[in-house]
C-alpha cells in the first residue's frame, strides 16, 4: 500500500499514461496538455530562484565559518564530476563510433521540438524575479552575511531567513510535489501525440541509447566512489535515489528537482544542513550527465559530418564545457542553450548544426537531467563524510562538532 502511494509510483504512472492518451489524443486535448504545462512550467520558473534563496542562504547561515569552505568543496567536486564526464564521453565515442556510425555520412536535420509542439490555447507570461544564477548569488552573499551576524549574536536576520525557508518548504510540500505527477503526464502526452518525441530519437536512436548507458555506468561509478569514501552501500544509496532520477524524467529541470532530490539525500544519510546546503547548489553548478550527452552528440555530429575533429579541441572545449555548466540555469534546455556558443567558438558548428545538437538534446533533456540530479546524491554523500568532524556549524572539531551537526540535522519535513 505505501509503495502506491510513494512519489516514485505516481510519477512511473504519469509516464506510462502519458505516452498511451498521447497516442490517442485529439489535438484540443493535446492542446489543453500543453496549456496546463506552459502554466505549470511557467510558475516553476517564477519559483525557482525563490526556492534556490529559501534553502541555500539559510543552510550557508547555519553553516557559520565553514560555508565559505564548503561552498569551494563542493564546486571544486562538482567541476571535477563535470569534467571527468566529459572526456569519459570522449573516449566512449572514439571507441564506439567506428562500429556504430558511418563516417561522413549525412545526418538528417531535425526541427527544434520545443517550435514544432502543440500550441498552448493561451499563455499567461510569469517572469521570475531575478535569473537563477543572480539568485544563486543573492543567496550566497545573504548566507555568509547572516553568517557573520550570527557570530555577532545578531539573529534577527537569520530568523528571517529560517522562515523564509518554511514557507518555501509549504511551497514545495503543499503545490509544486502533487502537482509533479499531472505536469509529468502532460508533457509526455503532449510530446508523444505530436511525435517529437519519436521523430528525434529515430533519428540518432544508436547514440541516444549509447547515451543512456554511459549516463547509467556514470551513475554507478559516482556512487561506487562515494560508497568507497563514506563506507556506505552503494547500490543501496543509489536505488534511494530513484524518486529524482524518476522526477526529473518528466521535469527535465535539475532546480524544479531541487525538493525531491533533498529529500532522498537524507533519505540515503545525509545530513539535513549538508543535504539543504549541496543539493541546491549542484542543481545549478552540476551537470555531469548533460556534458556526456552535449559531448557525445558533439562528436557523433562531427564524425558523420566528417568534420575534422581534434583531440586537443575537443579536451579544451570539456574543460571550458565544465566551467559553462556552472553558469548554467537548472531548467529544461539550459545547459544546450548555455554550450551553443561554445560549441561554434571551439568546435566550428555551423547555425545547422547547432540546430541539430539543440533539437536532439532537447528531445532527451530529461535522461541526462535525471542523471545530473542523481549524481548530486552521490556528491551530498562526500561532503557529508568530509563534514563529519570539521567546522561546519561551529569551527569546533570532534565531538563537539559533531554533536552540532547531529543538533542541526532535525526531522524532514513532510
Amino acid at each position: 500500500m505505501k509503495l502506491f502511494q510513494s512519489l516514485l509510483f505516481r510519477i512511473l504512472i504519469a509516464i506510462v499514461l502519458g505516452f498511451a492518451v498521447g497516442m490517442i489524443a485529439p489535438e484540443w486535448l493535446s492542446r489543453t496538455f500543453q496549456t496546463f504545462s506552459t502554466l505549470f512550467s511557467g510558475f516553476l520558473g517564477f519559483a525557482i530562484p525563490l526556492i534556490i534563496i529559501g534553502l541555500i542562504a539559510p543552510a550557508i547561515a547555519e553553516f557559520g565559518r565553514g560555508a565559505g569552505k564548503w561552498l569551494g568543496v563542493t564546486a571544486g567536486i562538482a567541476y571535477c564530476s563535470t569534467i571527468c564526464a566529459g572526456l569519459y564521453a570522449i573516449a566512449a565515442g572514439y571507441l564506439t563510433f567506428p562500429f556504430l556510425l558511418n563516417r561522413g555520412g549525412d545526418l538528417k536535420e531535425v526541427a527544434n521540438p520545443e517550435d514544432a509542439g502543440f500550441k498552448p490555447f493561451f499563455e499567461i507570461v510569469i517572469d521570475p524575479a531575478f535569473g537563477v544564477l543572480t539568485a544563486l548569488l543573492i543567496a550566497f552573499v545573504l548566507g555568509l552575511g547572516i553568517a557573520v551576524l550570527r557570530s555577532q549574536g545578531k539573529n534577527t536576520l537569520f530568523n528571517v531567513a529560517d522562515e523564509f525557508r518554511t514557507v518555501v518548504n509549504l511551497l514545495i510540500s503543499s503545490l509544486i510535489i502533487p502537482l509533479l505527477p499531472v505536469y509529468i503526464f502532460t508533457v509526455f502526452a503532449t510530446m508523444t501525440a505530436d511525435g517529437t518525441l519519436g521523430e528525434i530519437i529515430l533519428d540518432m536512436l544508436t547514440i541516444v541509447v549509447l547515451a543512456f548507458v554511459l549516463t547509467a555506468l556514470m551513475l554507478i561509478c559516482q556512487y561506487t566512489v562515494a560508497g568507497v569514501i563514506t563506507r556506505r552501500n552503494p547500490l543501496t544509496s543509489l536505488v534511494g535515489m530513484l524518486p529524482a532520477y524518476a522526477t526529473a524524467l518528466g521535469t527535465a529541470s535539475s532546480a524544479a528537482t531541487i525538493p525531491v532530490t533533498t529529500r532522498c539525500a537524507q533519505s540515503i544519510g545525509v545530513s539535513k544542513p549538508v543535504a539543504s546546503f549541496v543539493i541546491p547548489l549542484c542543481a545549478t553548478i552540476h551537470l555531469a550527465g548533460s556534458t556526456v550527452k552535449i559531448t557525445l552528440f558533439a562528436l557523433a555530429i562531427m564524425w558523420t559530418t566528417g568534420a575534422t575533429i581534434s583531440v586537443p579541441a575537443l579536451i579544451g572545449f570539456v574543460f571550458l564545457l565544465g566551467i559553462a555548466m556552472i553558469a548554467a540555469p537548472g531548467v529544461p534546455g539550459g545547459a544546450i542553450v548555455t554550450a551553443a556558443a561554445l560549441l561554434q567558438s571551439n568546435l566550428g558548428f555551423n547555425e545547422s548544426q547547432v540546430a541539430l545538437m539543440v533539437a536532439i538534446y532537447i528531445a532527451i533533456d530529461s535522461f541526462g537531467t535525471a542523471t545530473n540530479v542523481t549524481g548530486d546524491g552521490a556528491i551530498a554523500m562526500i561532503v557529508d563524510k568530509l563534514a563529519q568532524g570539521r567546522d561546519i556549524v561551529t569551527g569546533r572539531t570532534g565531538r563537539d562538532a559533531e554533536a552540532n551537526l547531529a543538533a542541526a540535522d532535525g526531522p524532514t519535513a513532510a
